[in-house]
């Protein structure tokens, strides 16, 4: 399946040199000036990877996505920027960046970076290992110290969307949209009803604390 990489720079001829390469290398690419419609198309298109300049108009690139990812977005993310001092490198990476690219930057490098980052962050998962819990995509099944766990399609779809997203906080609103897609007119109190089932089959003694709650903005998986 064919990817698509949200390109987010604010000199065109720098975003025009982005997309032709990326375009080259057989990649869907959208090209963006500023941030204004980013979080639309993240909830309309299916983006593998973001490439985002940090000094944009408007708002500083690292803090948007900072801001992105408290509102439960985990699209990958390579920073793109001129800001080249350790310092601000590491500044990036605390605020939601998966890798840093600075300029002026190799083409043939920036393509390796991203093949690199959505490989590692693809869905497309074969077998997954969050702590003791074990998942094997050929067959959709879980496994809990190599005992198999008997889930419903909701909860497989549930517990699947915890794991990708370890250590993330997922707010209702996010799980509703991911899991619940096919359904309609899905209530909060439906979320919080269909966790608490799944953690009593994962953790029915309530001893490991996989799922955690965060009082009005949503649950953690950790």
């Amino acid at each position: 399946m064919q990817k698509t990489v949200l390109v987010v720079e604010d000199e065109q001829d720098i975003l025009d040199l982005i997309e032709y390469t990326l375009v080259s290398d057989r990649y869907d690419v959208i090209g963006c000036l500023d941030t204004s419609i980013v979080q639309n198309i993240l909830d309309q298109e299916d983006i593998s990877l973001i490439l985002m300049d940090r000094n944009l108009p408007n708002i500083e690139g690292s803090i948007f996505i900072q801001s992105l990812r408290k509102k439960g977005y985990n699209t990958p993310v390579i920073y793109l920027s001129a800001k080249d001092k350790e310092d601000d490198i590491l500044e990036g990476f605390d605020r939601g960046g998966d890798d840093y690219i600075t300029k002026p930057f190799n083409l043939t490098l920036l393509k390796a970076r991203v093949k690199a980052v959505i490989k590692r962050t693809s869905n497309d998962i074969e077998q997954l290992k969050i702590r003791d819990i074990f998942y094997q995509a050929s067959n959709k099944k879980f496994f809990i110290d190599d005992r198999e766990i008997n889930l419903t399609y909701l909860e497989h779809n549930l517990l699947l969307e915890f794991i990708k997203n370890s250590q993330r906080l997922l707010s209702r609103d996010m799980l509703i949209e991911r899991v619940w897609s096919d359904y309609k007119d899905v209530k909060p109190k439906t979320v919080n009803v269909a966790i608490k089932r799944l953690k009593e089959k994962i953790d029915p003694y309530g001893e490991k604390e996989y799922i955690k709650s965060i009082r009005g903005e949503g649950y953690i998986f950790a």
